[in-house]
């Protein structure tokens, strides 16, 4: 029997995506299956949480119809849930939970999914993500596919939110659409338009790091932690405070970035140009390329560089050169880091395998390029 495992092994998975779609039909055929080839605790437990499942829509087993699944049970009616999107089992989810998900899965356009017009201005498109946001997180919806829906609703605040891919998708029109094209060698949808930043960090940003559930959520990058009665009482006091403030609360919070901009043009008028470049600067005559004495790093200068800067003054520019460059090259390997870091985790979390390949293929340049001038300094 050890030897039918790994196909047992496939049949349970096979039958958990035929449970969270809605054919039970097809998830029975293949959790029987599997408990027959090797009996085990996984197959057991889907097979009960169905058995649950057309119990509460009333239905008997092996009723024979795809069709025989949650739509069929009456309003109010608590059901239990094969496996959640996300991925927890046994979990209850109400019809209206259900139809939510369904009707969002069938949106065939980002406005559709948030239930707005092509016309819906950013306060329109906050207002309507976060309360979609709340009511479909899978920390408080475990109808089956709410994982998929609440990606799908942070994927469409995401790129709507956005003035450029918001005018590409304008021009390109719905979901099917774009797919159909990208399948007659056109526009790749879900390269074009996938959000910049995953759904669980988009509702970070909504909501100030947790969620507000009865339980509690802890995020994996040590955001902090929030009950349902704190956040609660935390939003009504933030209201209170907006409505008293009123214009003045607003103005004393831009005053930093007043003071940030000011100053940021202050000093750019009082400090002058330097005179190189990492890269060639035509509008100031900086063509000239030229390389560091010591470690071989390009740069670009103007006609009169070499007659300017020659000696210990020369050896200083350089030196200024190269340290710009190493800051420069460590502070893009950072973000190739963090992108790799934050695709696997977004891979981790829902399971993605294409979000694990973009992960693995994301270009480490530069940070190979630190390893070689650290080598360097070291040698040296």
């Amino acid at each position: 029997m050890e030897g039918n495992r790994d196909e047992a092994e496939r049949c349970v998975r096979i039958g958990r995506a035929a449970l969270e779609a809605g054919d039970w039909e097809r998830a029975r055929r293949f959790l029987s299956k599997a408990d027959k080839l090797y009996p085990s605790r996984a197959a057991r437990d889907l097979l009960e949480t169905l058995a649950r499942n057309e119990s509460a829509a009333g239905n008997g087993p092996h009723c024979g119809k795809k069709s025989c699944g949650p739509e069929q049970s009456k309003p109010g009616t608590e059901k239990e849930s094969g496996a959640s999107g996300s991925g927890e089992v046994g979990k209850s989810f109400t019809k209206d939970q259900l139809e939510g998900v369904q009707r969002i899965k069938k949106c065939k356009s980002y406005y559709e999914v948030l239930g707005l017009s092509n016309d819906a201005e950013d306060e329109d498109l906050k207002r309507a993500y976060r309360k979609l946001a709340l009511k479909f997180h899978p920390d408080k919806n475990h109808a089956p596919g709410a994982t998929d829906a609440f990606k799908k609703i942070g994927n469409a605040y995401a790129v709507l939110s956005n003035p450029e891919k918001r005018k590409q998708y304008d021009l390109t029109g719905s979901e099917d659409q774009v797919q159909n094209n990208h399948s007659n060698g056109g526009f790749d949808f879900h390269r074009g338009f996938e959000a910049d930043i995953t759904p669980e960090d988009l509702f970070n940003m909504f909501f100030g790091g947790g969620f507000p559930s009865g339980s509690v959520h802890s995020f994996s990058n040590g955001r902090a932690r929030y009950s349902h009665h704190q956040h609660q009482h935390h939003s009504g006091h933030d209201r209170e405070e907006e409505r008293a403030d009123g214009g003045f609360s607003t103005f004393i919070q831009l005053m930093p970035i007043v003071v940030l901009i000011l100053v940021s043009l202050l000093s750019q008028l009082m400090v002058s140009n330097p005179p190189y470049s990492l890269y060639p600067r035509s509008g100031v005559g900086q063509t000239i390329k030229h390389f560091t004495e010591n470690l071989g790093i390009a740069y670009y200068v103007n006609k009169d560089f070499q007659s300017e800067y020659t000696g210990l003054l020369l050896q200083k520019v350089e030196k200024n050169i190269e340290e710009d460059y190493v800051a420069n090259v460590r502070n893009n390997c950072w973000r190739e880091r963090q992108q790799k870091s934050d695709l696997l985790h977004a891979a981790k979390v829902y399971r993605d395998q294409g979000l694990k390949l973009r992960a693995e293929s994301v270009s480490m340049d530069n940070c190979k390029e630190l390893q070689r001038l650290t080598s360097l300094y070291r040698g040296g």
